[in-house]
């Protein structure tokens, strides 16, 4: 009665509170942690891109280099765009800069989930879902770095929280409904041309509404309600073709290049290279079915898994026995459309899989509204027993939540690389599954570098900077260590060594100057070899290819 009262009163739900007091603890700790966060393979292309991007624009359009550079010429480069102009407005450098902006998209897409299952479910719903995302670790890890999978997830879920908006107003949504889902589209596929399947999630949630609405209008009545609806929805065309000109201008120079781009991410034609998966080290084309399925089931928290399935199960359930207005079953239809249909896709058709779930961070958004979907039924089915039920069911689902956090916490910058308990934590992890293969590694180990330098007041050498052997990206060792130091791949005349702690990197006979671990987990080695000549700093692993120094390789999930 009394969250009635307070409802009725236009007061926010003590939910909504809670999700504010959320967003606000997330938002505080990105900015006070946002440069700890070191760079990874693609960074130094991409910050070049957002600049020769911000060039284009600022010439009036005669600076074509963007439309020619690498193949980053096929994504769209709105994140990197926005990081340019950003980084044009505050005293950090660009790097960090970048760091910052990830953080921003990163916390709008805790808003828009938060909003997406509250407008689905209600304040409980959302509440949940925010917290559940935050504490995501590939979401929350990601969020700082990651350039690419971030903003289309983010974009992705935007899209779906507009098309829940539109069928709420079937047949004719507002006009605000249309423009912002024009807006939303735009940025999409604008981001990655692999966002048109949200076209697929569409239509299976249309035909779940048009099948309802026919029993109420007649079948001939809703196949032209159905027409309308889609006729209305297709006025945002223009605005989604503007804003993915604006963020993509590549997509806009031939009618075609859409869909030459999402040609070039069909095929696989880099020369394949293996990764660790399940214990064993396999060739990424090879991958097994399991992959993304048992990736996700180890990598996503417990917590989250476990409402996620039980909120998608549920509207499984919900949708065959018909429960819920049309809207509502469109509604749940697209979120498990949107976060199992792709999962099903890469089951059947197997493509190139690697860096474990990052390509599939898209469906993260849609699982946690469903985990949040459910954890809003598990709380109204214990309000209608004692409050004793309510406040035990609190509880556990704090200390569920607090066990990740403190997880996240403990492995702090390396977030992204955590694993669940059933699959043992990154320790249980660390000899079955690749754990830092974005390489941050290399800012903590960079940096030590520096200091015992310092430390030590070793000299530099005559006429010449210091040399540091590098496996791994080579070109992050090098921006992270400053001018004094050239950093190559190659091991013949280093001073140093700066190695990933992962398979592929060979682990020296050579005084080690640091080594940076988490969770008695390496993640990077420094190495002193003034007074050793070794041939290469990589493991002798017979056919295994070691990753470039710049980040190249595609797959049609990009």
């Amino acid at each position: 009665m009394r969250y009635s009262i307070l409802q009725n009163r236009g007061l926010p739900a003590p939910a909504d509170l809670l999700a504010l007091v959320t967003l606000a603890i997330v938002t505080a700790a990105a900015l006070f942690t946002f440069k700890d966060y070191g760079l990874g393979w693609d960074d130094y292309a991409h910050s070049h891109y957002g600049e020769i991007l911000y060039s284009y624009y600022a010439s009036g359009f005669t600076d074509r280099r963007a439309m020619e550079f690498s193949n980053l010429f096929y994504y769209g480069g709105g994140f990197d765009l926005a990081a340019s102009i950003l980084d044009r407005f505050v005293s950090t450098d660009l790097f960090e800069t970048r760091r910052l902006m990830g953080a921003i998209v990163g916390i709008a897409g805790l808003v828009i989930v938060w909003r997406l299952a509250r407008r689905v479910a209600g304040p409980v719903a959302g509440f949940a879902a925010v917290l559940l995302l935050a504490i995501t670790p590939i979401w929350y890890g990601h969020m700082f770095i990651n350039a690419k999978d971030i903003p289309f997830a983010v974009a992705m879920a935007l899209v779906l929280f507009m098309l829940v908006r539109a069928f709420e107003e079937f047949p004719k949504p507002r006009a605000s409904t249309i423009l912002l889902f024009g807006l939303s589209l735009g940025l999409l596929i604008g981001t990655r041309a692999i966002g048109a399947l949200v076209f697929l999630f569409a239509g299976v949630a249309l035909l779940v509404y048009l099948f309802a609405d026919a029993k109420k209008h007649g079948v001939k009545d809703s196949i032209w309600r159905g027409v309308s609806f889609v006729g209305w929805l297709a006025l945002s065309i223009p605005v989604a073709y503007a804003v993915m000109a604006l963020v993509w201008p590549w997509s806009v120079q031939a009618p075609l290049n859409p869909l030459r781009a999402f040609a070039y991410f069909s095929n696989f034609w880099e020369k394949p290279w293996k990764e660790l998966f399940d214990g064993a080290q396999i060739m990424i084309p090879e991958m097994p079915r399991t992959y993304l399925p048992k990736l996700c089931l180890l990598k996503i928290p417990e917590i989250v898994g476990f409402f996620a399935l039980a909120g998608a199960a549920g509207a499984v359930v919900s949708l065959v026995r018909g429960h819920g207005t049309p809207a509502k079953r469109a509604a749940l239809t697209l979120l498990v459309a949107a976060a199992g249909l792709p999962v099903l896709i890469v089951v059947m058709t197997r493509p190139v899989l690697y860096n474990g779930i990052r390509h599939f961070i898209f469906i993260v958004p849609p699982f946690v509204v469903l985990a949040g979907v459910a954890v809003a039924y598990v709380f109204d089915r214990l309000a209608a027993y004692r409050r004793q039920a309510v406040i035990a069911g609190v509880a556990a689902f704090a200390i569920g939540a607090g066990i990740t956090v403190i997880d996240l916490v403990r492995i702090h910058p390396y977030q992204y690389a955590l694993f669940n308990h059933v699959a043992g934590g990154v320790r249980g992890a660390s000899d079955r599954y690749m754990i830092d293969y974005w390489g941050l590694g290399f800012k903590e180990a960079s940096e030590t570098l520096l200091v015992k330098i310092e430390e030590l007041k070793l000299k530099k050498p005559i006429n010449r900077k210091w040399r540091v052997a590098v496996c791994g990206p080579a070109a992050v060792v090098g921006l992270e260590l400053g001018e004094d130091f050239v950093a190559t791949n190659e091991a013949k005349g280093a001073d140093f060594a700066v190695s990933l702690g992962t398979f592929y990197c060979a682990e020296l006979f050579a005084p080690l100057i640091t080594e940076v671990s988490r969770d008695h987990v390496v993640f990077a080695r420094v190495y002193d070899l003034r007074k050793l000549n070794y041939k290469s700093v990589y493991a002798e692993t017979g056919e295994i290819e070691t990753p470039k120094p710049q980040a190249t390789i595609h797959t049609f999930w990009r």
